[in-house]
């Protein structure tokens, strides 16, 4: 059975950074590091700040490093050589959005490493809120896609699927997970976990007026499972889950928290 939000026990990882709608810790992405611990991605931002920056294992990424307007979601990849992020870039003065990867040997030394665009979008679409993960042979990753023909309505969105032999250069293989007219999704579908097995979570919204409040379901399901959006899931050493995910606050905030699944 798929490890589900709202079945594990509940901690918060990191709280709102402020009160009201706006102000929002999370966009998490795990990855396990070389001992077996939880390494942590995320974003913070606030009202007079949007996407401000990209927190991971204490080392604090700015948006204007990248010229970026906002930051989304990371993803946090470790490799042979060291550590990957990637990263949701805002266009300035747009609705576009790119995705640059940094390399490193170690967790800090990402303060210092050099953006590589990865997934530049173009005029007709803007790209991020990546999942990427390594293949058996290669990488692969699921893509945020959000139209831009049409404006005002830039807040649509679909998953498309890349391959690359080095996650740097990328092939593009397409949409393939999209909305479903009349659905709880309607408005756009957007891949936030793969699990080994291909069990697949998305988060997505009805309407325009629900950005920012997505609700997670399973691919291939009738119904959202939980009202949180950018969830991911992380399998553990020793077995079970552990799941980090964006949940809202009555006021309008958003704060990070991960859920521990036993396998029992």
């Amino acid at each position: 059975m798929a490890p589900l939000p709202g079945t594990g026990r509940v901690s918060v990882e990191v709280p709102a950074p402020g009160a009201g709608a706006g102000c929002w810790a999370g966009a998490p992405s795990a990855a396990l590091d070389a001992s077996g611990e939880v390494v942590l991605a995320y974003r913070l931002r606030d009202a007079e700040r949007r996407g401000g920056e990209v927190v991971v294992a204490g080392v604090t990424l700015g948006k204007e490093r990248f010229g970026a307007e906002s930051l989304e979601r990371p993803a946090l990849v470790r490799t042979e050589g060291g550590w990957r992020l990637y990263l949701s870039c805002a266009t300035p003065g747009s609705k576009h959005w790119w995705i640059c990867a940094l390399d490193a040997p170690s967790l800090p030394a990402l303060a210092g490493a050099e953006p590589v665009t990865v997934f530049p979008g173009d005029g007709s679409v803007g790209v991020k809120d990546p999942v990427v993960r390594r293949a058996r042979e290669g990488w692969e990753a699921w893509i945020c896609c959000h139209p831009l023909d049409e404006p005002g309505e830039e807040d649509r969105m679909t998953t498309a699927y890349a391959t690359s032999r080095d996650g740097l250069a990328w092939d593009w293989q397409g949409t393939v997970l999209e909305g479903r007219p009349g659905e709880w999704d309607a408005r756009g579908a957007r891949v936030t976990a793969v699990l080994p097995d291909g069990t697949t979570y998305y988060d997505g919204r009805a309407t325009k007026e629900e950005n920012f409040r997505e609700r997670t379901g399973l691919v291939g399901g009738a119904a959202p499972v939980a009202d949180v959006r950018y969830l991911d899931v992380l399998a553990l050493p020793g077995g079970g889950w552990r799941l980090f995910y964006e949940a809202p606050l009555p006021d309008g905030s958003h704060e990070l928290r991960s859920e521990l699944i036993d396998s029992r």
